[in-house]
């Protein structure tokens, strides 16, 4: 089969006219019929192009030997699978690096909320500024406040990204060019990942040096009251710088289909996408309860770093069972 046979062919698959392919390389619709009719021959930047538009390789174009036709979506299994082009794959890693650090930031917004309740509770029992109910109803109030923005930009964020779900759930096909595109942001953005969370790793271990060296010089409460909101402040900080740049990393691996986004994984994923909601929800439930219950706002912020963890063991087991059912 010639050049000219096989544009024919791909084109009439995809059901396009010769100007709406004309249209898409940016040349005439002349221009397409006289390769067609084979009185011209593409030139070598055309043939790229078709080969992108086309899903083939330019081997496949311009080697007449090679006569089976391929289907237009290669390396899928289902010719229905949805195309990635390279615009597309630009468009989604600008606005996750947006997205990203308002979600880290509603994230940091939960594990500070108890600062404000701790501080005016703490300066209650030192002053008669201010009452003790006046203290727990104010900071509660803000705490409640701070706990709703997080939620409202983690809705609003979850709804501009909801055009990319599939990214993680569904395998999908890249077309020429995105993966050489990811894999150089990728390596660019590398070094900087690294620094980052090193530096997010480095605050959450540091963040208990304050309320450590408090008890060693001074045994005043409303110090190391104040100690624990520094504690906070410093994990919020490196909750923050760990998300951000974890999540931009992890557009690149959505577009490639690497690391965790494996055809295989995408399978566990879209099995477990109710597990989040569910469990972190049941935490929050927890952590208010208990909170409220003992007042002890100093001492229950614990149970969201031993909840992350016991979610990354819930998460295996999970993923384990759903294998072994597959």
């Amino acid at each position: 089969m010639i050049l000219a046979d096989k544009i024919i062919s791909l084109r009439k698959k995809l059901g396009w006219s010769q100007e709406q392919l004309a249209e898409r390389l940016n040349v005439s619709r002349q221009s397409v019929s006289k390769w067609e009719g084979g009185l011209s021959i593409p030139d070598l930047d055309k043939i790229i192009k078709m080969s992108s538009i086309f899903g083939v390789s330019t081997d496949y174009l311009l080697k007449d030997e090679i006569d089976i036709s391929p289907s237009p979506y290669p390396d899928t299994a289902d010719s229905s699978a949805r195309r990635v082009t390279v615009e597309d794959a630009n468009l989604y890693m600008r606005l996750k690096e947006k997205v990203s650090g308002r979600t880290a930031a509603a994230t940091a917004l939960y594990i500070i909320s108890p600062i404000p309740l701790l501080l005016l509770s703490a300066i209650a029992e030192e002053t008669s500024f201010i009452t003790e109910n006046a203290a727990g109803g104010l900071g509660i109030s803000i705490l409640l406040v701070m706990v709703t923005a997080g939620v409202v930009i983690h809705i609003i964020n979850g709804m501009k990204m909801s055009g990319y779900d599939f990214l993680e759930t569904e395998d999908f096909y890249a077309e020429y060019g995105v993966k050489g595109v990811v894999e150089k942001k990728k390596d660019e953005f590398a070094s900087r990942y690294r620094t980052a969370i090193a530096c997010g790793v480095g605050l959450c271990i540091a963040s208990a040096i304050p309320l450590l060296l408090s008890t060693v010089f001074t045994e005043s409460d409303f110090i190391q009251t104040c100690m624990v909101c520094v504690i906070l402040a410093m994990v919020s900080m490196g909750v923050y710088i760990i998300l951000k740049y974890d999540s931009i990393n992890e557009s690149y691996h959505q577009l490639l289909q690497t690391g965790d986004f494996t055809p295989h994984k995408k399978y566990v994923r879209k099995k477990l996408a109710f597990l989040p909601g569910v469990y972190w929800c049941a935490v929050a439930a927890l952590y208010l309860f208990i909170s409220f219950r003992d007042m002890n706002w100093g001492r229950t912020w614990i149970i969201w770093p031993v909840a992350a963890v016991m979610y990354a063991a819930v998460e295996g087991i999970a993923g384990r069972m759903i294998k072994e059912k597959k």
